[in-house]
């Protein structure tokens, strides 16, 4: 550790900003490494456990995912589920919708990552640059020919160490940003996937016996107004057919 410290030290004022910007993205990698594995862990696991139990009962399905609140595909999949009988069509925008929350989630650190892999090998070329500067300015421009060999090594270890670390922090970044745009497209064809299967689900439980009720509603309505029809003709005979009974009385 006083290795890495004398060397970040030799590498010149630059390395402060690099240093900071190391520990920030080493930090996020852990963040990511753990988000990641505590998510595979169990998510296939609890995805088949509410797909299982919507086959038979969506009301089980929605507990099973709101008691599994903390993996995104069980927040993904309650989304849908706790609506009351929307239409298939709100089932799906309600899925859409609460996937982009969760890939936003996803995407936590992304940007710091962005940030290391583009600003790591800037901070190492200015660090080059000061390195060279000082390197310059150790040489013995009085006309005597004197060299301050210290200085000149020290200059030059500061261009070549900063341009080390630039690289090196850029590359770490670069591979942890990768990984986490890998994963996260991952879960955008598995989140496709298990919500199709979801929406599939859900049609057969919600369009038959939909179409089936309003069959019912349409025959029951137009039984009554056949209903009605026959007894507005039966009274309109009636009505017609006293006057003439009269009518003929008095004759």
């Amino acid at each position: 550790m006083s290795t890495l410290f004398e060397t970040a030290v030799k590498g010149g004022p630059t390395m402060i900003p690099m240093g900071l910007l190391s520990v920030a993205t080493l930090a996020s990698g852990i963040d990511r490494a753990i988000f990641w594995f505590n998510l595979y862990r169990t998510e296939d696991q609890i995805a088949h456990r509410i797909l299982a139990a919507a086959r038979y009962s969506l009301a089980d399905a929605n507990q099973l995912a709101k008691e599994a609140g903390a993996q995104p595909i069980a927040r993904f999949m309650q989304a849908s589920l706790k609506l009351v009988n929307p239409t298939p069509e709100a089932f799906r925008l309600a899925m859409e919708t609460a996937s982009e929350h969760e890939f936003e989630k996803m995407e936590k650190g992304d940007k710091l990552l962005e940030t290391s892999v583009a600003l790591g090998p800037l901070l190492g070329l200015l660090g080059t640059v000061t390195g060279l500067m000082a390197t310059f300015s150790s040489l013995d421009s009085s006309g005597a020919g004197g060299v301050d060999t210290g200085k000149t090594a020290a200059g030059i270890g500061e261009a070549l160490i900063t341009t080390a670390a630039g690289m090196i922090l850029a590359i770490v970044a670069m591979l942890i940003l990768r990984v986490c745009v890998s994963f996260a497209s991952q879960q955008l064809s598995y989140f496709a996937k298990v919500g199709g299967e979801l929406e599939l689900i859900y049609r057969e439980c919600w369009y038959e016996p939909r179409m089936e009720e309003q069959a019912r509603a349409r025959d029951s309505l137009e039984r009554q107004y056949y209903d009605e029809a026959r007894s507005e003709s039966k009274s309109e005979f009636r009505n017609q057919s006293e006057p003439r009974d009269e009518a003929r009385i008095e004759y």
